[in-house]
């Protein structure tokens, strides 16, 4: 039976899981052997020292507590972005509400935009315009494939500029790297009117308006655009 036993035990050998299983079901064992929990020696990772158990333990702790610092300081200084993003949100569309001129809002809304968030460079086209503003510059030279395109976008796209035509539309497009294009639609319940129009932010590092980013703010913005444009349709 001996004999059986031990070939038993080589065939089968307790393993560190084994211990592991153990030691994590068994909760009283250290209370028996108390005296181990000083004698156990662990490698400290800021060295090659040996610490105690109890002293690793808190080392683990102070990481884990550095850990949650570095996202609660994430946290609040996404929150204080987002409300510096508020704020300017909030003048921009005062602005908006203070202009009297059909002929002036789309222009507005688009200065305004680059002075308040500091976009570099900004344009908007409008289309199917009362006839009052046909002759406008920001309802003319915007072809079908650009009128289908804004149509066709559920959000805001944002990303490298890849030969849109709307980039076209700016003053200098050579230097447009990263474009936000922010369609303008009637807000409807389903959410699928076609495109009336069509914003442009743009920017020459890549990464300002970047695929993934996201575009809450934004949509805001077209919403808002795209409410006070609404005067420019015809009745």
């Amino acid at each position: 039976m001996t004999v059986q036993s031990t070939a038993g035990s080589a065939m089968n050998p307790i393993t560190e899981d084994d211990i592991a299983n153990y030691l994590a079901n068994t909760p009283d064992f250290f209370a028996r052997h108390a005296q181990l929990l000083a004698s156990v020696q662990l490698t400290s990772p800021h060295g090659n020292r040996a610490v105690s158990l109890q002293e690793r333990q808190a080392e683990m702790l102070r990481e884990k507590i550095k850990a949650l610092e570095h996202r609660l300081m994430d946290m609040v200084r996404n929150g204080n972005d987002n409300v510096i993003i508020a704020d300017r949100l909030h003048r921009w569309a005062r602005i908006l509400f203070q202009v009297q001129s059909g002929r002036a809002l789309p222009i507005t809304i688009a200065a305004e935009i680059a002075s308040q968030f500091h976009v570099p460079q900004t344009a908007i086209k409008v289309w199917d315009v009362d006839s009052r503003y046909g002759a406008e510059v920001f309802a003319e030279g915007v072809s079908d494939d650009a009128r289908t395109f804004a149509s066709s976008l559920t959000m805001p796209y944002c990303g490298v500029n890849s030969g849109f035509e709307a980039a076209g539309w700016l003053v200098d497009p050579a230097m447009a790297m990263s474009l936000a294009l922010i369609p303008l639609r009637e807000h409807t319940p389903g959410g699928n009117a076609p495109a009336f129009g069509m914003l442009v932010l743009a920017s020459p590092d890549p990464q300002r308006f970047q695929s993934g980013m996201g575009t809450d703010f934004l949509e805001r913005i077209g919403e808002l655009a795209s409410a006070a444009l609404m005067r420019l349709r015809p009745r």
